[in-house]
């Protein structure tokens, strides 16, 4: 990843020692969903699991020295309709503290150069329908709506 010229700021795999900040920004992020229900027990649970399999996917963050500034969670997948691999972005959210200052914009970069340098063919997410704000944030940066509506199946 490369690192900023500005303000100490940096994107980087995240680590097993970000556990306690990365599970805080998922309960913050889980509060604005209709969704989901912060959990934080279950929350470290899918991290770790994520960040001990990095064959199934990273977990990049963004910080200075100071503070943990955002996350987004990245999941690798096998897409038949483009014969590639894929990235499926999830857990996307810059800290209340430091929105609006361009870290959103300097995560996406990162995620699409990482992308780009591991060979994958597309990147989807999966943003708040409710949330027009973030819905533009990503449009902003050349993500459009697809016809392809998600449906799930909870399995507990």
């Amino acid at each position: 990843m490369s690192e900023s010229h500005s303000n100490d700021v940096r994107v980087e795999p995240a680590t097993v020692d970000d556990l306690p900040l990365l599970v805080q920004l998922l309960v913050e992020l889980f509060e604005e969903e209709e969704d989901f229900n912060p959990d934080p027990a279950r929350h470290e649970i899918g991290l770790r699991m994520i960040l001990e399999n990095p064959k199934g996917g990273r977990i990049l963050v963004i910080r200075n020295d100071h503070s943990l500034i955002g996350m987004v969670n990245l999941l690798f997948t096998i897409s038949t309709a483009v014969g590639g691999m894929v990235l499926l972005m999830e857990d996307f959210i810059i800290h209340p503290a430091h929105r609006g200052q361009g870290y959103g914009s300097r995560l996406v970069s990162e995620v699409e150069n990482f992308a780009r340098q591991k060979g994958f063919k597309r990147i989807t997410l999966l943003t708040d329908k409710i949330s027009a704000e973030s819905q533009r944030f990503f449009q902003r940066h050349g993500y459009a709506f697809s016809n392809m509506i998600p449906m799930r199946l909870l399995l507990e």
